[in-house]
């Protein structure tokens, strides 16, 4: 696995862990590209990454 798909697949895992979004790729229909969150949700997504990024360092 490339560090690219590493990085994708640690995004997807946050997104569904704090979204509840299954997957990061685009699947050419709004009910499965476009998702209603809450700000908290996203704020923990955010986090989350924000983390992500500053711990692969």
């Amino acid at each position: 696995m490339t560090s690219n798909e590493k990085l994708i697949a640690a995004l997807e895992e946050i997104a569904k862990n704090n979204l509840g979004i299954d997957t990061l790729r685009t699947q050419n229909s709004d009910s499965l590209d476009f998702h209603e969150v809450s700000v908290w949700s996203l704020k923990a997504a955010l986090e989350a990454a924000y983390n992500l990024g500053r711990d692969s360092r």
